[in-house]
């Protein structure tokens, strides 16, 4: 599975496209029905000196379960891409895709998290923008910034407006990731396979926590626009996850 293109726009995933994901799928489950797809069929391009650099990075400012999600949601994506979305699929980069995939949350990192009065989201943007523009392995910018502004919406959700493609992939694969959101997108074999590889480790529970950590410490963050006093509707939905329950 792999990309090329010359055009910036589809390369990075800028393309504009509904908010609403319902829009999207015109209310039924998928557009296309999802095949078998296993982690060894799917190429992470790690070879990729800027993905190996972010990464590291990742690795060494996340705990081990915000690690393994983010690896998830990078093969959840890729497979949605792959099976929902073809025609996207043979321009999006792979490595822009593991790029916003492997720092989508670093701002909930241990370091970060209270350390700032920004929004995690946010704050993990800014981070994700200075880490990919810096030498000696800087991202073109439309790249860098194509990551930041998903990862500054990847909790955007709503009805209203336009996104861009990398960012609804992105909210597609973190809403099944978190909160099994629309469960038939990803076929069972390829769900299984991708938790065995990734070991969840109670993310259910760790992330629940960070967004209720998140929302004492800032009782403005933008976690709070998904619902409830101090976050709990969005931290319950999370913790009550049954499409990812048997494998915590």
């Amino acid at each position: 599975m792999s990309s090329s293109t010359n055009d910036p726009i589809a390369e990075h995933g800028w393309t504009a496209v509904p908010v609403d994901a319902e829009a999207i799928f015109k209310g039924r489950p998928y557009l296309h029905k999802p095949a078998p797809v296993l982690v060894k069929d799917i190429h992470f391009p790690s070879d990729d000196p800027i993905v190996a650099k972010a990464q590291a990075y990742a690795k060494d400012h996340l705990p081990p379960q915000t690690y393994n999600h983010s690896m998830r949601v990078f093969y959840w994506a890729t497979a949605i891409l792959h099976h929902q979305f073809p025609s996207h699929s043979t321009s999006l980069s792979p490595s822009t895709l593991a790029l916003t995939s492997l720092l989508h949350d670093i701002g909930t990192s241990p370091s970060f998290l209270t350390t700032t009065l920004l929004s995690f989201e946010f704050h993990g943007a800014i981070t994700a923008l200075n880490l990919l523009s810096s030498p000696p392995h800087a991202a073109p910018s439309q790249q860098a910034e194509a990551v930041c502004e998903a990862i500054i919406r990847h909790q955007d959700l709503g009805t209203q407006g336009t996104i861009t493609f990398l960012g609804q992939l992105i909210q597609l694969a973190t809403v099944y990731d978190n909160l099994g959101g629309r469960a038939y997108l990803v076929h069972e074999t390829t769900r299984g396979d991708v938790n065995r590889e990734f070991p969840r480790g109670g993310w259910g529970g760790c992330f629940a926590k960070t967004i209720r950590e998140e929302v004492r410490a800032k009782p403005w963050a933008h976690s709070t626009h998904l619902g409830g006093e101090g976050g709990e509707v969005f931290a319950n939905a999370v913790e009550g996850n049954l499409l990812m329950g048997g494998y915590e």
